[in-house]
């Protein structure tokens, strides 16, 4: 019998395949829950011993390893014992650029339920979560803190990665003051200062967040030439940075509403200021692109989208940028940098 080649691969196995995708997702989630990856950190280990170790039952967790294990993520050796791979590294808590507190947030029993109600936002043109719960994403998670804290964390891990990309990718020489707009804890700007010794830097995030980035701050050495600023980037801006950048920022929002912060910076800015907007770009056409599902977590959540190079180029037009190029960075990130015209 003669092995079929992918090539060969009918359309309807390939869709069946693609199909089953949402129990991958779910898999790798209750994997990183459980810290399966922190435990193989030390040597090979079987089922047995994994589940003692999480109050599993044991061939149950067998299971889920397995059908891990097929898709890469793990390896299951000849005496049963499981060991990590380079696709179950980045579910390592410590890893670089980790990826557990993300994998087990956006795959987690909520984001579930909010996906399954896909064909109302496909209908309705209007966000799940207002309809399922009542109120907007950030407003439930004011009122769920676990859920916010896991959240919170979701989000440092996926920055960590961004965050050493953009650094690669963006020249940042020539600008004196770095103001960053929604920083969170300021990841993203204490490691840009810390490459480029005599910029200056402000942390601009609600009073809350930007209470908690001191710390963080501190250890990479950059508090003194760093000012935390509290408030709401839909009411102002801080005044007198050379360029204003926001991660994970813009796709949250409205055209509406991202012309309100994009205003604020414009007017907090020099002539010929920057703006740099650090998000996934839509690929064209058919080109493959995780930031077109995205773009789908963005229609279920929130009232943004992720966007296409000719809808950054029209949004910055209207705020009175002009978008002067887009640099891909070594990750899913491009840096959209826009001129004040």
């Amino acid at each position: 019998m003669t092995q079929t080649s992918p090539k060969e691969i009918p359309p309807s196995a390939q869709l069946l395949e693609m199909i089953f995708g949402f129990t991958l997702s779910r898999s790798i989630a209750v994997a990183a829950q459980f810290g399966i990856a922190d435990l193989l950190k030390t040597g090979p280990k079987t089922a047995d011993e994994l589940a003692l170790a999480i109050g599993a039952h044991p061939r149950s967790l067998y299971r889920l390893l397995r059908a891990l294990a097929g898709a890469g993520i793990f390896a299951e050796d000849g005496d049963g014992r499981f060991t990590l791979t380079p696709l179950a590294e980045p579910l390592l808590s410590d890893a670089p650029e980790s990826l557990r507190a993300f994998a087990a947030t956006l795959a987690d029993e909520v984001n579930f339920a909010v996906w399954a109600d896909l064909p109302y936002s496909i209908q309705n043109g209007e966000p799940v979560v207002p309809h399922k719960f009542g109120m907007t994403w950030f407003e439930w998670l004011g009122q769920h803190p676990v859920k916010a804290q896991e959240f919170n964390d979701a989000m440092t891990s996926l920055s960590a990665g961004a965050a050493a990309a953009v650094i690669k990718a963006y020249d940042f020489s020539g600008i004196n003051k770095l103001v960053d707009v929604g920083g969170g804890h300021g990841l993203l700007l204490a490691s840009v200062l810390s490459k480029y010794q005599n910029m200056k830097g402000v942390l601009y995030d609600a009073p809350a967040v930007v209470a908690g980035a001191n710390d963080l701050l501190a250890a990479r050495g950059v508090a003194d030439r760093c000012e935390t600023v509290g408030g709401d980037f839909l009411e102002s801006v801080p005044e007198g940075g050379d360029a204003y950048i926001l991660k994970h920022i813009i796709h949250d929002w409205s055209d509406e509403h991202c012309l309100t912060i994009l205003n604020h910076c414009r007017a907090g800015m020099p002539e010929r200021g920057k703006v740099l907007i650090v998000e996934m770009v839509i690929p064209k056409r058919n080109e493959p692109g995780i930031s077109k599902f995205l773009d789908l977590q963005m229609l279920l959540f929130l009232t943004g989208c992720e966007r296409t190079e000719d809808e950054y180029r029209s949004l910055l037009h209207a705020a009175g940028f002009e978008l002067t190029r887009i640099v891909p960075t070594p990750s899913v990130y491009s840096v959209v940098e826009g001129v004040r015209r």
